[in-house]
C-alpha cells in the first residue's frame, strides 16, 4: 500500500488523526483556537503558535487536561526574521509536522485612501507571505512520508469587495490563488493543499461587525440559513481537510458561510 493511502479506505480511519501532528498559527483565539480543539479531539497532537503566551498556556492546559497532547510556541509570526526559529521549534516537539493550519491573520479595516506602505506590508506579510514560506519549509518534512495537509484561510473577500478591506481583500484573493498553486506544486507528493473561506463568525477580527447589532443581523439575513456562524460550525470541515478522508481533494477553497455566497 502506498504511503499516502494508509488505512484511509477503512471508514473507521477516515477521520482518525491519532498519529498526526498539527501546527496551528493564530491559535490564541477565534478560528485558530477552535481548529486546535477540533484537531485534538480527532486525536492529533497539536502545536499552538501565537503571540499571547498566557492564552496559549491556558488552551494547552485545557487540551492536556482532556488527555490530548498540546504544546505551544509564543512568537510573533508578523516578524519574518523569526520564521526559521519557529520552524525549528515546531519540529523539535515530535520531529514532524503532518498538518499545517495557516490561520494567523490581520485585518486593519482601512479605507483605500488611508492605506500606507507599512500597513499594506503588514497585512500582506502575515496573511499571504507567511503561509507560503511556512509551508515551503515544512513540505520536505511531509514529502519524506508521502503525506501532509496544508489548510489556508481564505475569506468572503477572496472573491467579493467589502468596505475598508482593500489590503485585506487583496491578501485573501492571493490566498485563494496561493492555495491552488500550492496544490499544483505539491499534491503529487501526497500533500493536500486547500483553504477554508469562513463567513461571519464571532472572532477578534470580526468583533467590529458583531458590535453593531443591526449590521450583524443584516449579514445573518444575507445567508441561506438565516444566521451567522458559530465556531463549532468549522469543526467538521477542518477535521475533514486534515484527515485521510480528503486525500483526493486538493486546490479547493471551501466556503463555510451558511450560503452567503450562494445568494
Amino acid at each position: 500500500m502506498a504511503a499516502n493511502e494508509h488505512d484511509a479506505n477503512t471508514p473507521g480511519h477516515l477521520f482518525d488523526l491519532s498519529d498526526k501532528v498539527a501546527l496551528i498559527t493564530g491559535a490564541t483565539s477565534g478560528i485558530g483556537s477552535r481548529q486546535a480543539v477540533a484537531l485534538a479531539a480527532a486525536g492529533a497532537k497539536v502545536i499552538l503558535l501565537g503571540r499571547r503566551e498566557a492564552r496559549l498556556q491556558t488552551l494547552c492546559a485545557e487540551l492536556n487536561q482532556n488527555a490530548h497532547r498540546a504544546d505551544y510556541i509564543a512568537a510573533d509570526l508578523g516578524d519574518d526574521s523569526r520564521w526559521a526559529d519557529i520552524i525549528s521549534r515546531s519540529l523539535s516537539f515530535h520531529h514532524r509536522i503532518d498538518i499545517l493550519c495557516n490561520t494567523a491573520g490581520v485585518n486593519l479595516r482601512q479605507h483605500a485612501d488611508e492605506v500606507t506602505l507599512h500597513s499594506w506590508d503588514q497585512t500582506l506579510n502575515l496573511n499571504l507571505k507567511a503561509p507560503f514560506f511556512l509551508a515551503q519549509q515544512l513540505v520536505p518534512n511531509m514529502r519524506e512520508r508521502g503525506w501532509g495537509k496544508i489548510i489556508n484561510v481564505a475569506s468572503l473577500q477572496s472573491e467579493r469587495a467589502f468596505a475598508n478591506g482593500i489590503a485585506y481583500g487583496a491578501s485573501k484573493g492571493g490566498v485563494a490563488q496561493l492555495t491552488r498553486a500550492m496544490a499544483e506544486a505539491w499534491s503529487v507528493d501526497g500533500i493536500g493543499c486547500n483553504a477554508i473561506a469562513p463567513g461571519f463568525f464571532p472572532t477578534e477580527l470580526t468583533q467590529p461587525v458583531f458590535d453593531q447589532p443591526a449590521l450583524s443581523a443584516k449579514l445573518a439575513a444575507q445567508t441561506a440559513v438565516g444566521r451567522n456562524g458559530r465556531l463549532s460550525d468549522l469543526d467538521g470541515t477542518c477535521v475533514y481537510l486534515a484527515s485521510p478522508a480528503s486525500d483526493y481533494v486538493t486546490g479547493q477553497i471551501i466556503y463555510i458561510d451558511g450560503g452567503f455566497t450562494a445568494k
